[in-house]
């Protein structure tokens, strides 16, 4: 099926550009570099590329393995250590919709170096941090650089393969970026009782400072197109304006949202203000988007009846998930008094699972169709989570925690392939991209949410993270919430996820260790070889 050059809808990503058909400004499509993926150049790129992601990915997952050693050394409540997670993913999850863009306008290569920098910068200030204060709003300025090189990677593999060697390179960015997720708890838990927990933030200092050089040497620059002309050719198309609005407004609302959850359990006037704000910010970000020309995330993709299902499915799971894998960290630690090594080497089959059979569910659910990897599969990590609760003082690795990570990560390898494909397929082919980035982003939205109100909502204090009983107690309320959410997430799937229609678009991704969002999609970019007449580009053979 070919792909037409590219819809004025298709975002990918980056979709806070905001480009409408038929306003004169669409963008054609991007001439070479055309690099292939067995050259030196290639192999450049990619380095480059599977670096940067792996920053960001690997902070998603060492940090909870941290957090009790953290909240020793720094004297950090509880609340506390929820923002330490929770500030990193408010600005990724709100950001990343219109990270992306920024490429399209400055170039690719540019805002990917400054997304690296960026976060590595955040990252020494995390690791010199001298209280936590420092420490959350230096995680705050991480998720903003991790928004920058997260769709810039893979935007930038898009851009510059050719595209017959496209879907071979983004798969094997996918899976060096699974092997970074699968090892991340254990280097986690080992720079964590070794040199200390410091590292697990500092650790990204020598990989920048590998990235940068590299990327800036042997990685070509390219941008989107204006009117056909290459951006900064000193073209005078008009530009389009960035959804500057609608990226600040949902992420004040995620923030006071947030804040609220938090801070819940004192019930004062200024967190009931900061609910109402929260709400008020939300319903103020839907209706600037419904009235922006150019809006950030177009509320007519949310038409598609499959579309908005999936979506829903996706924050039960997702908020599930970011739950889970939050308490498990501590509970293992607190509780069952494992090092921060042995928690986090624990942790490991999920990943490890999901690297070994993402690909071959994926083709699974193409042949039977989605919905019943998405309704088994939900439970399945609903029946892990419950398993969970065998998990005490003095808990046995092999008889208590790996059963039920086992089947935890049988029901994420069962659910998460299937998910993005129908994400895909939910939409146009042109939107696909685009369609990815919510889903990510949602997926994110739905992991902060139930870190900020799992242990307001199972009457955790302040300090319960400092008591084995304590926890505990709050731990074995938590799970079954999890389970419950997920079961919701299994119905949802099972009423209304139906079979696509053939042709659809099949994700690229197919091989991932991400636990915490789905992995992202690249929007196609119609290709034109030097001196070529534009041609539409094929769609990549998903075997490749």
């Amino acid at each position: 099926m070919a792909v037409p050059e590219r819809d004025a809808s298709d975002e990918g990503p980056g979709a806070g550009s905001g480009r409408g058909p038929g306003d004169g400004t669409e963008h054609g499509p991007v001439p070479g570099p055309a690099v292939r993926i067995a050259s030196p150049a290639g192999r450049w790129v990619l380095l480059t590329t599977v670096l940067g992601s792996s920053m960001a990915l690997l902070d998603s997952t060492v940090v909870n393995v941290a957090l009790p050693t953290i909240g020793r050394d720094l004297d950090a409540s509880l609340a506390a250590l929820q923002w330490t997670v929770n500030g990193y993913m408010l600005t990724l999850a709100g950001l990343i919709l219109l990270g992306g863009s920024l490429g399209d306008r400055f170039g690719r290569r540019k805002v990917f170096v400054v997304g690296v920098v960026w976060f590595a910068a955040a990252s020494l200030a995390c690791g010199l941090a001298p209280d936590v204060g420092v420490l959350i709003a230096a995680r705050v300025l991480q998720g903003v650089g991790g928004a920058l090189l997260t769709p810039g990677s893979l935007a930038i593999i898009q851009a510059s393969f050719h595209p017959d060697d496209r879907a071979r390179a983004v798969g094997l960015w996918s899976g060096f970026g699974g092997v970074g997720a699968a090892v991340g708890p254990f280097l986690g838990g080992w720079l964590v009782d070794g040199p200390g927990w410091r590292w697990v933030f500092l650790l990204n200092i020598p990989v920048a400072l590998v990235c940068v050089p590299v990327a800036l040497r042997h990685v070509p620059e390219s941008a989107g197109t204006v009117n056909g002309a290459a951006a900064g050719d000193g073209s005078t198309a008009p530009r389009r304006r960035f959804d500057v609005l609608g990226a600040v407004l949902g992420a004040v609302a995620l923030a006071l949202v947030t804040y609220a959850l938090i801070e819940a359990r004192g019930a004062s006037l200024v967190v009931v203000a900061a609910a109402v704000a929260g709400v008020a910010a939300g319903v103020a970000f839907v209706l600037v988007e419904r009235r922006r020309p150019d809006p950030m995330m177009p509320p007519d993709i949310f038409a598609s009846r499959q579309f908005t299902a999936v979506n829903l499915v996706t924050l039960c799971v997702y908020a599930a998930f970011g739950g889970f894998f939050f308490l498990t960290a501590l509970q293992l630690q607190v509780v069952a008094g494992y090092s921060a090594l042995e928690a986090g080497t624990a942790l490991l089959p999920t990943t490890v699972l999901m690297l070994l059979f993402s690909a071959r569910s994926g083709e699974l659910a193409q042949r039977i169709g989605p919905r019943v990897p998405l309704t088994v599969g939900p439970l399945l990590c609903a029946a892990g989570m419950l398993l969970m609760l065998r998990v005490g003082e003095d808990a046995s690795y092999l008889a208590d925690v790996l059963p039920a990570l086992l089947v935890m990560g049988l029901g994420m390898v069962t659910l998460v392939a299937p998910l993005t494909a129908t994400v895909l397929a939910s939409v146009d082919t042109g939107r696909a991209g685009l369609a990815s980035g919510i889903n990510n982003a949602a997926a994110r939205a739905a992991g902060l949410v139930a870190v900020a109100a799992l242990p307001v909502l199972t009457g955790m204090g302040p300090e319960a993270y400092r008591s084995a009983d304590a926890f505990d107690a709050a731990f074995r309320r938590a799970m079954p919430l999890c389970a419950g959410v997920l079961v919701i997430g299994a119905a949802l799937a099972f009423t209304t996820v139906r079979r696509p229609p053939p042709g659809c678009r099949r994700p690229e991704c197919r091989t991932h260790g991400s636990v915490l969002a789905p992995p992202l999609e690249p929007r196609r970019v119609p290709y034109r070889a030097p001196g070529a007449s534009a041609r539409p580009e094929p769609d990549a053979d998903p075997a490749a």
